[in-house]
């Protein structure tokens, strides 16, 4: 005579695949881009420069944080305030070059 088989709770298809996760690095993830935001704010608050942040995905799933320009609302790493009105701005809006790229041509002999 065959005994029957005690039914159990994964013959009913409950499998960890079909159950909702709850992952602590979700909340790490989620709590660290807040703070390190705020930290941002808080320092360019300091320093009396109201600037805007914007936030980019990266293609590992993390996120990169840069500059709004005030004048063009576009994402910049680098903002400068400019020497003779105080403006701050991306090097396009302000109209800024870099010494190499002006003087290129002027330092460069002709070749033969």
């Amino acid at each position: 005579m065959k005994t029957l088989k005690t039914m159990n709770q994964n013959d009913l298809g409950l499998l960890v695949e079909n159950c909702p996760k709850v992952k602590i690095s979700d909340f790490l993830r989620k709590y660290r881009m807040r703070s390190k935001e705020n930290l941002i704010k808080s320092e360019l608050e300091l320093q009396g420069i109201n600037i805007e942040l914007g936030i980019t995905k990266t293609c590992y799933g993390g996120t990169r944080f840069w500059f709004k320009c005030p004048l063009c609302q576009s994402l910049a790493g680098v903002l400068f305030i400019h020497p003779l009105n105080s403006k701050v701005g991306c090097r396009k809006c302000l109209n800024l070059e870099y010494r190499k790229r002006r003087y290129k041509g002027m330092i460069e002999c002709p070749r033969k």
